[in-house]
């Protein structure tokens, strides 16, 4: 199908393309991994250099924003390579990582050392999130800036382990190992900050103080449901909006999941706040009913909730208001997820199916070319790198994937190249497959399978 040519020029030819004015039957010209035209297409039959594509459609690579890498800290459960690898099976060509790493990325210096061993080992490109703990100075975001970090996490609620360098979710108050957890207090002395850099700031958005309240015993998913209740998302996006407010920081709603978090948003994005939401296709394709069938993998935070929920949050995706689909990408071992239920770790692997599961949810809701501005734009928006990354246009990454739709997809553990092979969406089935994917014009992935070396780079926002 394909014949490839030494240099550096690349041709994909013969596809529907998605360019920022809709889908179009042009041929896509490459040059020193970058995009140099869209050219209508020429009768001539391809040759050297040139990709068939005829009957596929070359969509933008997408742009996961949102994925635990476990590297370094805990390379048994995912590395720098098994995750990449997984992403470029899955049409995914950058992917963030999250800074809850061991040791957490909390200086710039401790950003660099990651980067380095990310780049000996990504397929992807990659960028890197700087994290916000209590302690957090002024100096500390600065040398994560300074280094290339994306913008800041702040995980609400959760510990820091200041002998292990480790984020802890744990009910723990007089360890003196622990340091307290951020708060709203943190991201009001902080928020500042983030703002004169010019970064976002992300939040986990769930209440410590609702999840104090209702903390239980978790030996059921309804148990899990009642510990995590939508109002703790709701109060956290409201109070962090108007602290950002407050002085022009851009927010940033990680893996938002419920009806009642969701109105919140929409009611600081209708004061004029400067709020981007990300959900995930966990989200979107599951609610608490299908625990039974699913098990523990589906055990995530936030929690999977009802089909209400889950019929907001798909409208809103629709709408426009919700403008990125991300994974959080958290896989675990085995033997981790089979403990009782609430011994497991929440988390689950996803960046191999995001594409083809978005692809399938926009098909469903009556426009498959919806799907790329979830995966691709609205990422690339937030991530810094909306001028080199998230469409096809001259002058762009030539970051490709080829997608045939004339053959479908059941998520198998199989065809799975994460180290953790179940995922939450797994049975599901897509009417699409991923055929091929570019990472700077060089192959990176054929038919879900690896190809060539580790070529991914670092990003950082211009």
């Amino acid at each position: 199908m394909i014949e490839r040519a030494a240099g550096p020029a690349l041709v994909i030819a013969g596809g529907t393309v998605h360019t920022p004015d809709g889908p179009r039957r042009v041929d896509v010209h490459i040059s020193d991994g970058v995009i140099t035209s869209l050219e209508e297409r020429r009768s001539a039959s391809p040759g050297p250099g040139v990709v068939d594509a005829r009957g596929m459609y070359v969509l933008p690579g997408a742009i996961d924003v949102h994925v635990h890498s476990r590297d370094p800290g805990f390379p048994e459960k995912e590395d720098f390579g098994t995750l990449t690898a997984a992403a470029a099976a899955g049409g995914v060509t950058t992917v963030v990582d999250m800074p809850n790493t061991v040791p957490a990325v909390d200086a710039g210096g401790v950003l660099e050392a990651k980067a380095a061993l990310a780049h000996s080992k990504a397929r992807v490109d990659f960028g890197l999130w700087g994290l916000i703990r209590s302690s957090s100075t002024a100096e500390q975001l600065e040398s994560l800036a300074r280094a290339g970090a994306i913008g800041f996490k702040a995980y609400l609620g959760y510990a820091f382990s200041l002998g292990r360098k480790q984020i802890l979710y744990t009910a723990e108050t007089d360890d003196p190992d622990l340091e307290a957890p951020p708060d709203y207090g943190t991201l009001l002395r902080l928020a500042p900050v983030v703002s004169a850099l010019g970064l976002p700031l992300v939040i986990h958005a769930e209440d410590p103080g609702i999840l104090a309240a209702f903390r239980r015993p978790l030996d059921s998913y309804s148990a899990i449901l009642a510990a995590r209740p939508p109002e703790a998302e709701a109060v956290a996006i409201s109070a962090a909006a108007a602290i950002a407010d407050s002085v022009g920081t851009r927010l940033h709603i990680a893996h938002l999941s419920s009806a009642l978090g969701l109105m919140a948003a929409e009611a600081a994005l209708k004061d004029g706040s400067r709020l981007s939401l990300e959900t995930c296709p966990q989200y979107l394709w599951l609610s608490d009913q299908d625990f039974p069938r699913v098990g523990n993998v589906m055990k995530v935070y936030p929690p999977v909730r009802t089909a209400l929920d889950r019929a907001a949050l798909i409208d809103a995706v629709d709408r426009g208001v919700i403008r990125i689909v991300a994974t959080d990408h958290a896989p675990h071992t085995n033997e981790e997820k089979a403990r009782p239920l609430e011994l497991a770790p929440a988390g689950s692997p996803g960046v191999q199916t995001l594409y083809l599961s978005c692809l399938e949810l926009a098909k469903r809701l009556g426009d498959m070319w919806k799907a790329p501005r979830w995966v691709s734009e609205g990422p690339a928006a937030l991530a810094g790198v909306h001028e080199s990354k998230g469409q096809i246009t001259p002058g762009f990454d030539a970051d490709l994937v080829l997608v045939d739709p004339r053959r479908g997809t059941e998520f198998r553990p199989s065809l799975m190249r994460s180290r953790q092979r179940h995922g939450a969406l797994e049975g599901m089935r897509s009417s699409f497959s991923i055929a091929e994917v570019y990472v700077r014009g060089r192959l990176v992935a054929r038919e879900g399978r690896k190809v060539g070396k580790a070529i991914g780079r670092m990003v950082a926002p211009r």
